[in-house]
């Protein structure tokens, strides 16, 4: 079945049984795919029937498809005519994880992080009304765990403000985003799950209001228990038509026709609409089912079998993070962790296991993360807020003005900084030393290897009177790099014979740094490298070590615009030293999947490439010495000078 289909009208004419057949062989085809390329197999198993539903009762592109937490887009990539590309999934040169405008006319949100869709799909929706287009349609599928994002809410909340918007939202409710899903929209979608009438209410309420966590149990029964009353706690439109939402459902997100009847209900309606859909995350696919199905939400190179790797990873920096968080946890009962949906991946998970009444899962929500944690920190404990590098962008206000103008004692853990590679422009974490580097307030610190991510954290934890950052790229850790010197905490690396070039590195880069190093000064360049180890606020005795060089270079893995380098060329001007400040960085601009190291080397950052511009920039450094030399008057005020060539 699935080689018949190469656009969405191929599925029209399809029987109950031969969409069935389709959604099997969907199934074993994206088992088989990513498990070779690596990619988000779990949420795109859940959602095959959906999809497929979705691409019959809707005319795409016409009507407009947006996916919200654009990783369950495989199966819409599949059904719109690219199956025969996933050899290619997330490779250089091959299809996306995520909608790509490039690769088709079908996908429209490239951004991938979650909670964003609902806004779009009002926006088009709107367009489409003032334009008085009538027979287009916009579809919004959100869900795996979007809507504890409280965007998502300010969306509805004007989403349900405009009539006769052609616009259908559907749910997928699958319980989980990367972790189960918390909160209180999370315990009143398990309550619609739940639920089918009065009698039986009776019977559930007692135990599960009994288990229901604590923050959602009090929003459960005071909104729905004491406002409107226990009969209408069973009442599964309760919540969203009291925004003003007509709703349909629970439906069973693996029942293709019961899918279509609902979407169809839907587009007929001509007003938004709320479609409740239930999913399996993982369906069909054993490992993903198990308890440890959080891993399957994004998998690597796997056994289609077993689901098991096949290569042995290397120690991560996520693993060095978390096994020094957790014996800092222990040494220390003020220390609290929180994270935005990602216990496991940002490796909170065995803080969470060691300290469960210390560990806060907030949903994908990195604002509230934020500004809770300065709560907490007012309050006296000292929150270790952990969340992957791309995603305090969204949090940028929080950081500014609830945390860093009150100097709350926060730390922040970046993960996955710099290049990360495969998940494309909205998942490389290169903005955050440009966007931190102009809060007041924050200390930031790049560890370059696992000791001094160690090192760095420890020192981070212990300042509770102004917020700090540590960041480290995705990944194997590299093999530890010492000092062999620490110059007003400045640890040097690599020291050259003569004081041609210092060599500022910043964080994981330091082992290309060091050898690129080593290169040039057997090339006749003496280059000096030292690792700040704190980049904000950058240590004054940086002036003096620099004055002793002909020039300074400085690797950083963010952009170059606003980086580390455009803040130590300040520092040089404030301080009237006149030395030139070389920058190799992140070019500002978005870059497409690949692997990070095929990113790296596109953009110079390499070994080679570096020794190349080391020696290069020592020869201009050189030359101009010698014009400036030759074209100074003598100290007896002789007026007769060599002139330059």
């Amino acid at each position: 079945m699935l080689e018949k289909i190469m656009s969405p009208s191929d599925l029209a004419h399809l029987s109950q049984a031969e969409l069935n057949e389709l959604a099997s062989e969907i199934r074993a085809f994206l088992i088989e795919k990513v498990s070779r390329t690596g990619g988000h197999l779990g949420p795109n198993l859940g959602v095959v029937e959906l999809t497929i539903a979705m691409h019959r009762v809707f005319n795409s592109p016409s009507d407009v498809m947006l996916f919200d937490t654009g990783h369950q887009s495989y199966v819409h990539k599949i059904l719109t005519g690219r199956a025969s590309a996933f050899d290619q999934l997330r490779q250089k040169g091959g299809i996306s994880g995520y909608p790509s405008r490039s690769e088709s006319e079908h996908d429209v949100i490239e951004n991938s992080h979650a909670s964003g869709a609902l806004s779009w799909a009002h926006g088009i929706a709107t367009a489409f009304k003032i334009q008085k287009i009538k027979d287009r349609k916009v579809v919004a599928l959100v869900g795996d765990g979007s809507l504890t994002g409280g965007m998502a809410w300010e969306a509805l909340n004007n989403i349900a403000a405009s009539k006769e918007l052609p616009l259908v939202i559907i749910v997928n409710d699958n319980e989980r985003s990367y972790s189960p899903t918390v909160g209180g929209i999370a315990t009143y979608l398990s309550t619609l799950r739940t639920t089918s009438g009065y009698e039986k209410f009776l019977d559930w309420g007692k135990s599960v209001l009994e288990r229901t966590p604590v923050v959602g149990q009090p929003i459960y029964e005071t909104l729905h228990g004491v406002k409107k009353g226990i009969k209408d706690i069973v009442a599964p439109q309760g919540m969203f038509e009291d925004l003003g939402l007509k709703y349909i459902g629970p439906v069973d997100g693996h029942n293709i026709a019961a899918i279509e009847d609902s979407l169809r209900l839907a587009k007929a309606f001509g007003e938004p609409v709320l479609v409740h859909v239930l999913t399996e995350k993982g369906r069909g696919h054993a490992p993903a089912l198990r308890d440890e199905a959080e891993k399957f939400h994004a998998v690597g190179i796997v056994d289609s079998e077993t689901g098991e790797p096949l290569s042995q990873s290397a120690p991560s920096w996520t693993s060095i993070f978390s096994q020094e968080l957790v014996a800092i946890g222990g040494e220390r009962e003020d220390l609290v962790a929180i994270t935005a949906a990602m216990l496991g991946p940002t490796g909170l998970d065995r803080f969470a296991a060691k300290f469960p009444e210390r560990t806060f899962d907030v949903g994908i929500a990195e604002q509230h993360a934020a500004a809770a944690a300065a709560g907490m920190a007012y309050a006296g404990l000292h929150p270790v807020v952990a969340v992957y590098s791309t995603f305090l962008n969204r949090a940028f206000d929080q950081l500014l003005l609830d945390v860093a103008l009150h100097k709350a004692g926060v730390t922040f853990v970046l993960d996955r900084a710099g290049i990360t590679g495969d998940d494309g422009p909205s998942h490389n974490g290169i903005w955050d030393l440009a966007l931190a580097g102009i809060v007041p307030t924050l200390r930031i610190a790049a560890p370059r290897d696992g000791e001094r991510l160690r090192e760095l954290l420890r020192e981070a934890v212990t300042v509770d009177d102004r917020p700090t950052l540590l960041r480290f790229p995705k990944g194997a850790v590299n093999a530890d790099i010492p000092a062999f010197e620490r110059r007003d905490g400045i640890d040097v690396l690599y020291r050259g014979e003569s004081a041609d070039i210092l060599f500022v590195s910043v964080g994981a880069l330091a082992q290309i740094a060091v050898e690129a190093a080593a290169q040039a000064y057997r090339e006749g360049v003496g280059v000096t490298v030292i690792d700040p180890r704190w980049v904000k606020p950058l240590p004054q005795s940086l002036v003096t070590m620099a004055g002793r060089y002909k020039s300074v270079v400085v690797l950083e893995d963010g952009i170059e615009h606003g980086g580390i380098a455009s803040t130590i060329s300040e520092l040089f001007r404030e301080h009237d030293l006149a030395i030139p400040v070389h920058s190799i960085g992140v070019p500002l601009e978005f870059f497409e999947h690949a692997k990070r190291a095929q990113i790296l080397s596109e953009i110079g950052i390499t070994v080679q490439s570096i020794t190349r511009s080391l020696v290069g920039w020592s020869s201009t450094s050189s030359a101009a010495g010698i014009i400036e030399e030759a074209t100074q008057l003598p100290q007896d005020g002789n007026a007769n000078r060599s002139q330059p060539r």
